[in-house]
């Protein structure tokens, strides 16, 4: 068996080996990182062999932490990372090179719709009958949008929301609000099959799925990094958040929001857990917490777009796709028996 893992602002682990009777066996480590002392290598390949095939990813670590003489440094992974790899092996898991990406960029959809094509993306992944695909989203009105789990009293000043245009609806994925005001925001999904991301824990996977952004942001001279859970920052604040689903058809949504030009005055007023987090912070203004791209680059919310596509394509690959008519349809019926009624937007009041 045969695991690779880029580790998210790291470098690549691989490793190979057999089960035999139920244990690992003639397990071998390799990849691009530094290690010392040369010993450490063959420590880690005996704490590794013999252990059962079922051991769980943090005992695989613990093993290999103990094994590891008192001197050796680990630069660019860890134990954690070779365990990650050592279950994506036993999975047999996928890399970015096994798929040809889709590359999905419509003009502006009602927000509603989004979310539907969202749902409609993700199983059409899942049960084979779309290629992986990275869709970019286009909007021209305001919207809140809550995760699943929200409730929308707690999270929205609805008068507000309101007296300032903004559509209130809810996604299927968890995490936080997004405000997303028209234009000042750049958002993306991408529908992945579950066998990508295979043998990590779900904080592993946010990372991992959301490294080709940072990379993209990084070659605007932002230097942005990933905080977890679900945060993309940069030294003079939180840039974006991205949010997950993973749906039993064997696929998984994952979605970001990157702030381009937010108005922070207004965020406060629409969104009452803003407020919250700025009093629990003693911060008077919303734009010191929300840093805009635009701050940082003085490209357009266009030309940043098409950087980060050029990343993602120039790491894995991208061919031009669109909306079927058949998908389109499906997601506007959802809008119509789901994302656009009273039941699912107060599902949690």
């Amino acid at each position: 068996m045969h695991g690779e893992y880029k580790v998210p602002g790291g470098k690549l682990v691989v490793v190979d080996l057999d089960v035999i009777d139920g244990r690992i066996a003639n397990f071998r480590l390799a990849g691009d990182f530094f290690l010392e002392p040369d010993e450490a290598l063959e420590a880690i390949n005996a704490a590794v062999n013999g252990l059962p095939a079922e051991t769980e990813s943090k005992h695989i670590a613990d093993a290999i932490q103990r094994a590891l003489p008192a001197e050796a440094q680990l630069l660019g992974f860890s134990p954690d990372a070779v365990a990650t790899t050592i279950r994506r092996a036993l999975k047999r898991a996928t890399t970015w090179n096994d798929y040809d990406w889709q590359l999905v960029h419509p003009g502006p959809l009602p927000p509603r719709l989004h979310l539907a094509l969202d749902q409609v993306l993700t199983e059409e992944v899942g049960e084979g009958r779309r290629k992986p695909t990275l869709r970019i989203w286009e909007w021209d009105q305001p919207a809140v949008v809550i995760g699943s789990f929200q409730s929308v009293k707690n999270e929205v000043d609805l008068d507000n929301a309101a007296k300032y245009g903004f559509d209130v609806v809810r996604r299927i994925s968890g995490g936080g609000a997004m405000f997303m005001d028209a234009g000042a925001i750049v958002t993306y999904s991408l529908y992945v099959p579950s066998d990508l991301v295979q043998g990590m824990t779900f904080a592993d996977s946010y990372a991992f799925l959301d490294e080709w952004v940072i990379l993209g942001l990084q070659s605007l001279g932002i230097n942005a990094t990933y905080q977890p859970l679900n945060d993309i920052a940069s030294p003079h604040g939180k840039i974006g958040g991205a949010a997950q689903k993973r749906l039993g058809s064997g696929a998984v949504l994952h979605h970001a929001t990157l702030s381009y030009d937010m108005d922070g005055d207004k965020m406060v007023q629409v969104l009452r857990i803003g407020r919250e987090k700025m009093s629990d912070k003693g911060t008077k203004s919303a734009e010191k917490r929300v840093d805009p791209l635009r701050s940082q680059t003085g490209l357009s919310r266009a030309e940043i777009i098409e950087q980060l596509i050029e990343t993602f394509r120039d790491l894995h690959g991208l061919t031009e796709s669109a909306i079927t008519a058949d998908e389109l349809q499906r997601a506007e019926d959802l809008v119509v028996d789901k994302f656009g009624t009273e039941e699912w937007l107060h599902r949690v009041p």
